[in-house]
């Protein structure tokens, strides 16, 4: 009999970190996605996007998808704490970049209920991810951590299309594309630039 590997839901908090977090924190985590689509199927159900919006929206969400591929061709996940890149400013830059791409969808929509479901589900979400990042990196690296949470960066690395790939940014640039247009089939034709 051949044993399929546990989905993330079934695995106990140790399995998913490292380090001992609270259940409610392992919950949110897990409800990540999920909640994400919901939220994002509301969005497009309540979007109103006008051509004035969606150029709005779009640059705004083209601005954190810079961010989140500039992080991502600077970051080598789980073997190390990244310093260089958007990094040796910011801690989570992906996150920042996300928080981009949900105010840009917010715009795009023009709906007040899209702007505040984005808003919180990204606030939510991405402090659960922060928190347990954060406590992983501790755990694991503990003295490099200490010296970056500290400010004291060193590195070189320069910036890696390969390594944006790799972690999987390519694939958000198309999803973030592939939304666009779905909310631009939303505008009626006919409505004047």
């Amino acid at each position: 009999m051949v044993r399929l590997p546990s989905a993330p839901e079934a695995r106990s908090a140790a399995e998913v970190t490292p380090v001992a977090v609270s259940p409610w924190v392992i919950r949110v985590a897990r409800a990540r996605v999920t909640l994400g689509f919901a939220v994002a199927v509301a969005a497009f159900w309540l979007a109103r996007p006008t051509w004035a919006s969606l150029a709005a929206g779009a640059a705004i969400g083209c601005a954190g998808e810079a961010v989140r591929l500039w992080a991502a061709g600077h970051l080598e996940k789980a073997t190390e704490v990244t310093t260089t890149g958007p990094y040796r400013w910011v801690r989570h830059p992906l996150y920042v970049g996300s928080a981009l791409l949900g105010l840009g969808i917010g715009v795009t929509s023009r709906h007040p209920v899209v702007i505040v479901a984005v808003g919180v589900y990204l606030v939510v979400t991405l402090l659960v991810a922060a928190h347990l990042e954060e406590a992983t990196l501790r755990a694991k690296f503990p003295d490099a951590y200490a010296r970056y949470a500290a400010g004291r960066v060193d590195g070189t690395r320069r910036f890696s299309l390969a390594r944006a790939r790799r972690n999987g940014e390519l694939q958000a640039v198309l999803g973030l594309l592939a939304v666009l247009a779905m909310l631009a089939l939303k505008i009626p034709f006919g409505m004047a630039p």
